[in-house]
């Protein structure tokens, strides 16, 4: 379960920050590149101040000015300059690539650890806090490796230079600028602690948002129907005024511990400086080049100093989002661990079936399918009926390993299902639901599903198998006809066609049907009847069925109740028992005679 609100702890968001910097650190040549030019760069950045004491306590003090010597010194100041900007030009290159790598594979992972998440993940996590985690707060880390990483390190190394420049100028004074830095440090800390719960509660109110969003547009027609603007409104609006708050709240430590406190430390230290030296010109002379450079040093060693301090709240942010997305690798990538740790051995070839006392709950604690003994024989073809909730798509769930049960022992081609390579159970078994997905693509890409082994040849065989290449070839580009988001120009028939030619061009053992016809018109309800009759030939079938007159010629016929089989048989057996599935039949049948 994903926590949207966790304030992070100092512990948490050190291994953060190192499993970031891990990322990085893989560019080890890359990073090195990068410091080598940054180091160069501040080097010749700060050896312009110097320059400038020379030339004032050399040359302009005593009032003089040999021409070969100026033109030294200017050129060399000048050279220092362009070098300076070149290596600005090509440290920032170098971090920025380094950062873009890095946010690069970070986005794989995750959406490789998404895929990876059980069905059971899915129920338990609304998709717009999903979507917020991969979009939002991946360009959050990608924000923190851009701007504020790079500006730590040059910053940092440019301070380390500008104490050093300092140390040759004035021991007693460079060591008072130390002394400042533990003050600078405990305003940072004192930063972290408070605005880690600002920006944690923020990416929360964020994803609630999200997920805000992404209901209203996929409930919209519902919204409307039933005149819930006014509601929905009310809702959202509270969730943005929560999401206002939080960020006031971060804003009020933003401004007073950001900028302000520094300027304030900076401007004390600074008149201190100017008082220091002010009591030295006192005792006797002081070199104005070398006032001239320690001020000019001390309002450097404040510059990375802001500069740090003005990331710092992006730093917060960045840190909170990054501990969200890991937190969801971490989660999906523990699931997948733990299914992938029984798959060992071989897949079977056999399609044969058995559910051996399984026992299954959604939420660990009711349970929706109770001592389930089941046994289907290979090519042969049983269909599971029962009302609403009692249990009948779970059992596919299970089957499909979408779920893990809670007890009992599943086979599939006589080996424990638990022990199937995934990749082998996907190949195996084949899937068609009641409501038919289609891909952005081609036609002919949603039926290989990118599939390079099959070629356009055994595509139109796949479609012919099933009658769908009679509506493929009359359309313009035929395979090749673009398919709109989830097949919209396409009716509820013809995108089940082309799902049937997708199950057949990839030629599963075992195929599951999930009220396959349930959503076809009268005039598709023909074609789609005699496909699927091509469909199952040869293969162990598992239906299921609202409409019973679709399952009648059956090998076998469960009837689940309240999550337990209830009666089992064929069509007729079933009818002359004069049992729960004769009732059920009799209900639709005089249903269908007043219609």
């Amino acid at each position: 379960m994903l926590h949207e609100d966790k304030v992070l702890t100092k512990q948490e968001q050190r291994a953060i920050v190192k499993r970031l910097l891990k990322y990085a650190g893989v560019h080890k040549r890359l990073l090195a590149f990068a410091c080598t030019f940054l180091v160069i760069g501040v080097g010749a950045e700060l050896l312009s101040p110097y320059l400038v004491k020379i030339f004032i306590d050399s040359y302009v003090t005593p009032g003089v000015f040999p021409a070969d010597e100026l033109t030294w010194l200017a050129a060399i100041f000048a050279a220092a300059t362009v070098l300076s900007a070149v290596m600005v030009y090509f440290h920032t290159y170098w971090f920025q690539r380094i950062a873009l790598k890095s946010i690069q594979q970070i986005r794989v992972d995750v959406f490789s650890s998404v895929e990876g998440a059980s069905m059971r993940f899915y129920d338990q996590t609304p998709s717009g806090a999903l979507v917020s985690r991969i979009t939002n707060d991946t360009e959050r880390i990608r924000e923190l490796y851009m701007e504020v990483l790079s500006t730590f390190i040059q910053n940092g190394v440019f301070l380390v230079g500008v104490l050093i420049a300092m140390f040759f100028l004035d021991v007693r004074l460079a060591a008072a600028a130390i002394l400042i830095m533990p003050l600078l440090l405990m305003l940072m800390m004192l930063y972290r602690r408070y605005s880690a719960r600002y920006y944690g509660e923020m990416s929360g109110k964020l994803s609630r948002l999200n997920t805000k969003i992404n209901e209203s547009l996929q409930g919209m027609s519902v919204i409307q129907l039933f005149r819930q603007e006014s509601r929905m409104k009310q809702e959202f609006s509270g969730i943005n005024d929560a999401h206002y708050e939080a960020g006031l709240k971060s804003m009020k430590i933003d401004g007073l511990l950001l900028r302000p406190a520094i300027d304030l430390v900076s401007v004390l230290a600074l008149v201190g400086v100017l008082s220091y030296f002010g009591i030295l010109s006192m005792e006797g002379a002081v070199q104005v080049g070398v006032i001239y450079a320690f001020v000019n040093y001390f309002e450097r060693f404040f510059e990375p100093v802001n500069e740090i301090m003005q990331q710092m709240s992006l730093y917060q942010q960045s840190i909170v989002s990054a501990g969200r997305v890991f937190h969801l690798m971490d989660v999906t990538g523990q699931e997948s661990a733990v299914v992938r740790g029984r798959q060992t051995g071989q897949a079977s070839e056999s399609g044969e079936i058995e559910f051996d006392h399984v026992t299954f709950s959604y939420d660990g604690e009711h349970p929706v399918l109770r001592d389930i003994n089941l046994s289907v024989k290979e090519g042969e073809t049983i269909a599971i009926v029962g009302h609403t909730g009692s249990g009948k798509s779970s059992i596919i769930n299970l089957l499909l390993r979408f779920y893990e049960h809670d007890a009992g022992t599943i086979f599939l081609g006589g080996k424990d299902l638990q022990r199937w390579p995934e990749e082998a159970l996907r190949r195996h078994v084949g899937l068609v639901l009641q409501d038919p997905f289609l891909f952005t693509g081609t036609v002919r890409e949603n039926i290989a599903m990118h599939n390079h082994g099959l070629s356009d040849e055994e595509v139109r065989q796949a479609a012919a198998f099933v009658g769908a290449d009679q509506f493929i070839e009359a359309l313009p580009d035929q395979y090749d006809e673009q398919v709109g988001e989830r097949g919209s120009s396409f009716s509820n028939g013809e995108k089940q066609l082309i799902t049937f030619a997708r199950t057949v061009a990839h030629d599963p053992k075992v195929l599951v049907l999930d009220e396959a016809t349930a959503n076809i018109d009268s005039e598709s309800e023909a074609v789609i009847q005699q496909a699927l009759a091509n469909l199952v030939e040869n293969r162990t079938t598992i239906m299921i069925a609202h409409r019973l007159s679709t399952i009648r010629h059956a090998d076998q016929i469960i009837v689940l109740h309240q999550g337990e089989i209830a009666e089992r048989g064929t069509h007729r057996e079933l009818l002359a028992s004069g049992g729960l599935y004769e009732k059920m039949y009799r209900l639709q049948h005089e249903n269908e005679e007043v219609l």
